[in-house]
């Protein structure tokens, strides 16, 4: 089966890497274009151009697929390599263009997305950051017959994954990622003999995960601990959660819910592990920080040369 890939980050990277060591055929790669990063912000490659070019397949990076669109030429130059290729499927994961109707009808068995929920909940661009986010205890991968809408199409194998009371975006993206390689060699060697049984998506437990904003990191100590826990391991390790101590702005990477209460925002006490902040309803016990230009640390090592009285009050983001 001839395959054409499109994908851009480390979660596609995986997918990508998982179909070559299955034997399927990958004749080209479509990614976005290189980025600006690093101290010198100098283009880089996505993660997927980089393995594509190391297994020594064809890759072009078009800005738009859109053959009325900003970018005409680019639209025209993939059409033109996929036409090249004629390729039965299109895997798509995590690429960050939309397809238009004449990628998803090109190949013979349509376009498949590896998606990182169990559809329909957590549709959109953020589905792993918005199930932590919402306290979720499984999440999964869902391989789907891609169609026009945002994440509308039929189901064709979905696998649920346990959502760990410890883990970060960062871990459990690890998890998902090597579970949706895994299904898609499956979904495709199903494809191969007609095995696969879409199923469409039900209408009740529809949500949609919103793109996370840097907006969102400032720590409104007002909100009950265990939401804010939940949403430091959500915005880790983007875009973290942060907060005010007089005119430096700190992060906190971790914390536990504590049984106390006072006004929110204000260092309650000082255990061996870290401080303990009151919030809206309960309070954290910050265990690991990061000063401004610092690197993260455990909570006691971070305040030692500055430790935190009890009565200091760390900034309301929101006011």
């Amino acid at each position: 089966m001839r395959v054409a890939f499109a994908g851009t980050p480390e979660f596609a990277q995986v997918a990508l890497l998982a179909l070559q060591a299955a034997g399927i055929r990958l004749p080209l790669v479509l990614t976005q274009p290189d980025r600006p990063a690093g101290r010198g912000m100098k283009l880089q490659p996505s993660p997927v151009k980089a393995s594509a070019l190391d297994l020594h397949i064809h890759v072009t990076q078009p800005r738009s697929l859109r053959l009325d669109g900003k970018y005409p030429e680019d639209a025209a130059e993939a059409q033109r390599a996929l036409a090249a290729v004629r390729p039965e499927v299109i895997v798509v994961a995590a690429y960050g263009l939309i397809l238009p109707r004449w990628v998803l009808e090109l190949p013979r068995l349509g376009c498949l997305n590896i998606h990182a929920s169990l559809l329909p909940r957590w549709r959109g661009a953020a589905p792993i950051h918005r199930a932590i986010e919402a306290g979720d205890t499984h999440t999964g991968i869902t391989i789907m017959q891609m169609d026009a809408g945002l994440d509308t199409g039929d189901m064709l194998l979905r696998e649920a994954e346990p959502i760990r009371a410890d883990d970060t975006t960062a871990s459990l993206h690890d998890r998902l990622a090597r579970l949706g390689g895994r299904l898609i060699v499956e979904a495709l060697e199903l494809a191969a003999c007609g095995g696969l049984s879409p199923q469409r998506q039900p209408e009740v437990g529809v949500s949609y995960a919103h793109k996370i904003d840097k907006s969102e990191a400032p720590i409104d100590w007002r909100r009950p601990a265990a939401e804010i826990e939940r949403r430091l391991r959500a915005f880790d390790p983007f875009p973290g959660a942060s907060f005010k101590l007089g005119d430096e702005v700190w992060k906190c990477w971790r914390a536990e819910v504590v049984d106390t209460s006072g006004a929110p925002g204000d260092v309650v006490r000082l255990d061996a592990e870290g401080p303990v902040v009151a919030c809206g309803m309960q309070a954290l016990k910050l265990l690991v920080l990061q000063r401004p230009g610092g690197k993260r640390l455990s909570a006691a090592p971070a305040l030692q040369a500055r430790p935190w009285a009890p009565g200091t009050t760390l900034a309301t983001a929101i006011d």
